[in-house]
């Protein structure tokens, strides 16, 4: 005789219920989904998953990568080509675009203090680096105080 299951499902909990012995299994499939969507955040807040850098390269859209070098270009008065636009995300082993591998003052920072973002350094509320974007990006400023 097999074991019967009904699976409630919330938001939240898979409840199981066994209707051999009538007991309830209560499982949550988010545990870790919060912790992996973290690891997308940047050092600086900024989501990294929705970073048309990475979503360039993740879909290896070349047309893409086109349109982000010259937007880039223009906002920041310097000539960044489509094969700089390469980037998996600033906390996310793989490639990054020049200027985030090598050049980012916030990134830099965050790695010779071995913090997870810039959320976990007592220097947040009062420093210098991050304040342009976190001033003026305000899901940027909640990435890293939640």
């Amino acid at each position: 005789m097999s074991v019967g299951y009904g699976f409630f499902v919330d938001f939240n909990y898979i409840l199981m219920y066994n209707y051999k012995n009538h007991s309830m299994h209560m499982n949550s499939p988010f545990k870790n989904l919060e912790v992996f969507m973290k690891e997308f955040i940047a050092y600086c807040g900024l989501d990294c998953e929705s970073c048309e850098a990475r979503i360039a390269t993740i879909n290896n859209d070349d047309t893409l990568r086109e349109n982000v070098a010259k937007h880039w270009s223009e906002l920041n008065g310097v000539t960044i080509t489509p094969e700089m636009i390469n980037c998996t995300g600033c906390r996310i082993d793989g490639v990054k675009t020049p200027y985030c591998d090598s050049i980012c003052p916030i990134r830099k920072c965050a790695v010779d203090k071995n913090v997870r973002t810039c959320g976990d350094c007592s220097e947040v509320s009062s420093c210098e680096k991050l304040a342009m974007i976190i001033n003026n990006n305000p899901d940027a400023k909640n990435n890293l105080l939640n």
